[in-house]
Parts: C-alpha cells; structure tokens; sequence
C-alpha cells in the first residue's frame, strides 16, 4: 500500500462519518509538480477526539492544536482539524487554537504553495489563498502579511529558503523584504530545528541557491557568520581564477552531484572556512594553516549547530585533510595505502574533484589516485597485521608506549611489501629491537 493509498482510505472513512476530508499542504503542491509525495496530510472537520473514535490507537500528540497522527498500511498520515492559530508567544506555536473552515484554515499557513487543498477522490483543487498560481509563476509568497507569518514562527525564514530552492521559484518581493528584516528572529529558535532546515538546503540539488539566498537574506549571519568572511577574501588568479573565496565555495557545491550526502556538503562549505584569518600577504596571497584552522573552525560551528558527532568527526576530518591531496605522488606506498584507508575517503575524493574543478581544473593527482585505487584493488588497503602485542610479549618484550612504534614499523614494511608473511615480521621484529639487560625497553637498530 502506497503513503497515497493510505491517506485515501483514511480520507474515505473520515467523509463516511460526515466530516469534510481534504489533503492539505506539501502533498497537494508536490503531485502539481510532477513530485511523488513523501507523505500525505489530511485536513478535516473532525475534532480530534472524533478521530480519536474513528481510528483507535491514533496518536494524539498534537491534539491540543487539533492534530492527530494515524496508522494506516504502515503509513503514518497527520489529520488535523481545520483551525486558526492564536498568538505565537514562543515564536513556534500558538498560545491556542479555535476550531474553523478551510478558508480560515488556509489563511494561517506559511505560503500560497503549501495552502492548497485537494479533495482526495476527485482531485479538486481548493486554492483560498493564489496558490495555484504562484505555483505556476514560480513565486514563492507568504500568505497574508509576511512579517506577521514570520513573527509567529521564525523557522519559516528558513522554510521560505528551503521552498524556494527545492522548488526553483523566485522569492517574492515583499516576502523578500520580510525575510531580510525579519532574520534576527532565527536568534530565538533552537539550534536542532535551525540545523535540519539548513541541511535540507544543502542537501538539495539547488544548494548553490540555497546558500545564495541564505547570504542574500541575511540570515547566514545567524546560522554560519563566519562564511560570510569568505565573501572579498582574496585568492591567487593563478590557483583560482574564478574569483574569491565565496564565490569558489558556490561553484564547488554546484560541482556536486545531486545526491551528495549531507557530510560532504558541511566538507565543502566549510573547507576553507579559515582562509579569511589565516589570509597574509606576503611575495603574494597565502593561506598557510587554513586546512587544519578550518577543521577546528567547523568543529566549533557543527557543535554550535548540535549536528550528530560523527558527522562532525567526518566533516572535520575532511576539512582537515582536503590540502593532502597536494601530496599524493610523493607519498610512500604505505603512507598513501593509510591515506586511502580513511572511512570517508570516497567524500574526500570528491570534494577534492570540486575543489580542482572549481579553480585550476588539475586532474592529475585525481587520476593518480584512482590508478592507484584499481592497483590496490586486489586486496585490503590496510590488511591483517602480521604482528601483534601478544606477540611482542611472547618475544619477551615488556609492554609500554614503544609498542605502537613497533607494530606500526611492521604494518608500514607489510604495507610497502617488504613482509609478507608472519614469521618473516617476527624475525624482522627480532632484528629490529635491542634490548637493556633487564628487557625492560626497546631500541630501534635499523
């Protein structure tokens, strides 16, 4: 059973116990696009505690605002009563709500293209607010007035940004206005909901707009104030002829393709975060220490944000690591082999394809490395160590930090191809150490 199947059952139900059932929001616009909705809500006359009746077992979550989720086919569906909002004292939610119409309905909504409804066996259409046409102008407009829409939620700053990307539409000009004097409103909002409307922008195949219009909105000040930095910071014309620092971050996110994980697009906006303090003019630009003061800068933002640690430890390492790729060629096959080994080492493989891309258009150290990945191919980067620290005692050796120094001397001749076998690292671990006449520590002889 499909998300749409699902919705429409429930929508059945609901009208067969006389209450009026509409789809309503994203569902609507996405099936005018040509999109496959990801869910479906429904928008009814039913109070929640008639569809509480109606569907045992349904959640009442949102009940004091007239909202109740409902299991149908292993689909969620939100159902809620047709309202208007109170205030919004928190800047999220209303104080209350009073149970209303469908016109009354659509006016307390964010914007014209998400205050569609549709009647689910027909397909009527039911616009109370312009959207239909907004949708096919490509506009994208705040219902009412939009410094009042604003106000009362601040996240739909980011909304509007979010929609206007997704759906390529130009961001109205009054709405425009709003938004731009309206973004200090993003100080009052948490930092998780700022954090997934901010990546579902740069999830999107659009997140060069997306990005643009944080900037041109003003609200990038209040999400990621020091990108802003890279706007004017300077590069050598001979490594980047394309221009500054922004405009090499825009080009490389529109390099990406579509689908690129949310990881390695935080790599590629943040890559070279610190250009803009780390800048010096000397015999001429220079941005020394940029990769590994940009790794502590993106940890600092991602943290702030309240992204997940691990795509924090991703992200940082990327940005970290991005000048490595300078190197490749002159690196020993086993340090090259550990280089490779990295877990997000595909991301960082494509974050240096942009970042070439965008700039000199250098390929080579790219095409070097991907000679080398099938070369390497027919067996483990880093394989099984020959040695281990049970071993090194077995070998009557006392335990301590000189381990590590040695397992690591083993593992690099395993890796250049010196050592191939077990036995051959024990008699090259035995040649390689000296010992004091208590045994007690070890000495490098080679």
């Amino acid at each position: 059973m499909t998300a749409r199947d699902a919705a429409l059952e429930l929508s059945r139900r609901l009208t067969a116990a006389g209450h009026e059932a509409l789809f309503a929001g994203g569902c609507v616009r996405d099936r005018l696009l040509g999109l496959e909705p990801k869910d479906f809500d429904i928008a009814t006359s039913a109070r929640p505690e008639e569809v509480v009746q109606l569907f045992p077992g349904a959640n009442e979550v949102g009940a004091h605002f007239g909202v109740v989720i409902a299991k149908h086919g292993g689909h969620h569906v939100e159902i809620a009563t047709f309202r208007t909002d109170g205030s919004y004292k928190d800047g999220r939610r209303p104080e209350m709500v009073t149970f209303s119409t469908p016109e009354e309905d659509a006016q307390r909504r964010d914007f014209t293209v998400n205050g569609l409804f549709e009647r689910p066996e027909t397909g009527e259409l039911i616009d109370h607010v312009g959207g239909l046409a907004d949708l096919r102008g490509g506009v994208l407009r705040a219902i009412g007035d939009p410094v009042a829409r604003f106000t009362e939620d601040g996240l739909r700053l980011l909304r509007g940004v979010r929609f206007s990307t997704k759906l390529g539409s130009e961001i109205e000009a009054g709405t425009m206005a709003a938004i731009q004097t309206c973004a200090p409103l993003l100080e009052k909002i948490s930092p998780e909901r700022i954090r997934d409307e901010f990546s579902k922008i740069l999830t999107d195949p659009r997140r060069r707009l997306g990005v643009e219009l944080l900037v041109e909105t003003g609200l990038m000040a209040h999400i990621v104030p020091e990108f802003l930095k890279t706007i004017g910071c300077e590069q050598p014309p001979e490594w980047h002829p394309e221009g500054d620092v922004y405009i090499h971050t825009c080009i490389m996110l529109e390099m990406l393709e579509p689908d690129a994980p949310l990881e390695l697009c935080l790599a590629v906006l943040l890559h070279d975060i610190a250009k803009p303090p780390s800048q010096t003019f000397e015999d001429r630009i220079r941005f020394n220490g940029h990769d590994a003061m940009g790794a502590e800068m993106a940890d600092v933002i991602l943290h702030r944000l309240r992204y997940p640690n691990d795509v924090i430890a991703a992200v940082t390492s990327m940005v970290g690591r991005h000048m490595q790729f300078m190197n490749v060629k002159q690196m020993r096959t086993a340090k090259l082999k550990r280089f490779m080994a990295k877990p997000n080492f595909e991301m960082e493989m494509e974050l240096h394809r942009v970042d070439c891309g965008s700039s000199n258009g250098f390929t080579d150290n790219y095409e070097f490395l991907h000679v080398k990945a099938a070369e390497f191919a027919a067996e483990p980067l880093i394989p099984p160590p020959l040695v281990t620290g049970r071993d090194l005692i077995k070998l009557g050796l006392e335990p301590g930090p000189h381990f590590k120094e040695i397992l690591e001397a083993v593992q690099t001749e395993q890796l250049e191809g010196r050592l191939a076998d077990r036995q051959a690292a024990l008699d090259w671990v035995k040649s390689f150490t000296n010992y004091t006449e208590d045994g007690a520590s070890i000495h490098p002889s080679h």
